[in-house]
């Protein structure tokens, strides 16, 4: 019985998350692409008419231009399927959400893991026997590559 739930569940899901869907089934995208096309033909007849000219000459008509155009229509309606498609990926496992000692332990390990991170950045930059403090190794006579290393065993220099 689950099972037969489950498939149709996912053939619902399947159903509503085609593009078309979102662009074709609620009102508002049936009444925007039905006025695209009468907003175009109606600039296309404003070339024969006076009164149709001075309208689309306005400076509403600009606005309307940009509101008519069927790319913008498809950018703000498609919005919908992407966040439904969004949502669908960030939920799309079945784990069971973490307890308050589960998300503590993980919180303070996290916290560790940035101070330990931290700390080795400091002995980057500040530790003159680390090659990765840049000026402090190259200057220091310790360093056996710097031409006044002096050998701590021999005394000697190189």
């Amino acid at each position: 019985m689950d099972e037969a739930v489950d498939s149709q569940q996912k053939d619902d899901h399947a159903e509503r998350s085609q593009l078309s869907g979102w662009l074709w089934e609620p009102w508002f995208a049936k009444l925007w692409w039905t006025a695209i096309p009468v907003w175009w033909i109606g600039m296309a007849a404003s070339t024969r008419s006076d009164t149709l000219e001075a309208f689309y000459r306005g400076g509403i008509a600009g606005y309307l231009n940009v509101l008519f155009f069927p790319g913008t229509a498809l950018m703000v309606l498609g919005v919908g399927y992407l966040r439904e498609r969004l949502d669908r990926f960030v939920w799309q496992g079945e784990g069971m959400p973490l307890s308050d000692e589960e998300e503590e332990d993980l919180f303070q390990t996290r916290i560790r893991q940035e101070h330990n991170r931290f700390l080795d950045g400091i002995g980057k930059g500040t530790d003159m026997f680390d090659p990765r403090s840049g000026p402090l190794w190259i200057g220091n006579p310790l360093n056996p590559l710097n031409a006044g290393y002096i050998d701590p065993h021999t005394g000697k220099h190189r």
